[in-house]
C-alpha cells in the first residue's frame, strides 16, 4: 500500500542488474500488504536498461540516478535523507520477497521499541536457508573458520545450522534485506560511506549496539536471496571485500591492533595460495576449479604486495 507518509521507505541500490531489479520491485508489489510504503531506487551509473525499465514499467518509483558508481553505503544514504518512513527496508536487487516478510519485520519493531535493526531468514532458490546472522569479526573469526565456532559455541555463533521458532538477538546481519528504525538511524549515523561495498551493515549493527540498540533476527520473514548476483563474479568486488575489511579492523582497533589483524589475514592469505597451488599441481592443472583458484589468490597475493592500491 503506498502511500504519502509511510511506514516503510523501501530502498534498492541498483548497478547493472535490470532483470534483478525487475523481479525484486515485483515482489514488492505482490508480498507487502497490511503496511504503507514508498519505494527509492537509487542507480549507481548503470549502463544497461535499468533506468529505462524503472521508468516504463515502475513510474511509481522514486527514482535517483547517479552519473557513477557511488558504491551501496554512498547510495542508501542519499536515500535515507529524503525518506519519508519511519523505518527504512534495505533490498538487494537479488532478494525475493515472500508474502508477510515485511510485515513481520515491521511488527516486530513495533513492539520492540530498543530493537534498531531486524533481518529475516535468507533462502536458496531451492529453498534451503542461508546464513543471515554474523558476528563480528575478530581475531578469533579471523584465525579459525566461522562455522566451526558456530558447530562448538551455537550460543555465541548462532547459525543457519540451528532452527529457531522466535527472535533472538544477534551481533550482526547479513545485508541483503534489512529493516532499520529511522529514529535510531539519526541518533547513530547514517551508513560509513568510506565503505565502497561490503562491511556497510556491520559497522552500522557496531555503532547501533554502542547505543544501546538491538539487533535481532526473525526467523519467519522469509526472502528468498540469488546469493552473489547483484555483486556479480567479478574479482574487484572481492578486493573491494578486502579494502573494506582492513577498513574496519582500522576503524575499531585502532592502528597497532589494525597491524596484528592485517597481518593475520595476509597469512591465511598466503595458506590459501599455498593450498590452493599444491592442489593444482597435484591434478597437474587438469581441475579447472582448482587452477581458477589458485589463480585467484595469487591475484590476490600481487594485490597486497602493490601495497592494497
Amino acid at each position: 500500500m503506498i502511500s504519502a507518509e509511510p511506514d516503510i521507505s523501501i530502498i534498492v541500490v541498483n548497478w547493472n542488474t535490470v532483470e534483478l531489479l525487475k523481479g525484486c520491485l515485483q515482489s514488492i508489489y505482490e508480498t507487502v500488504e497490511e503496511v504503507s510504503y514508498e519505494i527509492f531506487v537509487v542507480d549507481n551509473g548503470s549502463v544497461d536498461s535499468s533506468v529505462a525499465m524503472v521508468e516504463r514499467e515502475f513510474p511509481q518509483v522514486h527514482l535517483i540516478k547517479n552519473r557513477e558508481n557511488k558504491g551501496f553505503a554512498a547510495a542508501n544514504n542519499q536515500a535515507f535523507r529524503v525518506m519519508k518512513g519511519r523505518y527504512a527496508l534495505l533490498l538487494n536487487t537479488d532478494t525475493v520477497l515472500t508474502k508477510g516478510a515485511v510485515k513481520t519485520l515491521f511488527a516486530f519493531l513495533e513492539g520492540n521499541p530498543q530493537a534498531a535493526i531486524a533481518c529475516g531468514q535468507l533462502l536458496n532458490p531451492d529453498g534451503t536457508k542461508q546464513n543471515s546472522i554474523a558476528p563480528f569479526p575478530s581475531l578469533l573469526t579471523l584465525m579459525t573458520n566461522v562455522p566451526l565456532l558456530e558447530y562448538l559455541f551455537p550460543r555465541r555463533y548462532p547459525s543457519k545450522r540451528y532452527t529457531y521458532r522466535e527472535p533472538i538477538e544477534i551481533e550482526s546481519p547479513i545485508g541483503a534485506c534489512l529493516l532499520i528504525r529511522k529514529e535510531a538511524l539519526e541518533q547513530v549515523g547514517f551508513f560509513d560511506e568510506r565503505y565502497f561495498f561490503f562491511f556497510e551493515e556491520t559497522d552500522l549493527a557496531l555503532r547501533m549496539h554502542a547505543k544501546g540498540y538491538k539487533v535481532y533476527y526473525v526467523p519467519s520473514a522469509l526472502i528468498y536471496h540469488f546469493q552473489g548476483q547483484s555483486a556479480g563474479k567479478d574479482f574487484r568486488f572481492r578486493i573491494e571485500f578486502y579494502r573494506s575489511r582492513y577498513y574496519f579492523f582500522r576503524k575499531w582497533k585502532g592502528r597497532y591492533l589494525f597491524y596484528l589483524y592485517a597481518t593475520v589475514i595476509f597469512l591465511r592469505l598466503c595458506l590459501n595460495l599455498i593450498t590452493a597451488g599444491c592442489l593444482n599441481l597435484l591434478f597437474l592443472g587438469w581441475k579447472k576449479k582448482f587452477k581458477e583458484r589458485w589463480l585467484f589468490y595469487a591475484r590476490l597475493f600481487v594485490w597486497h604486495l602493490r601495497g592494497c592500491p
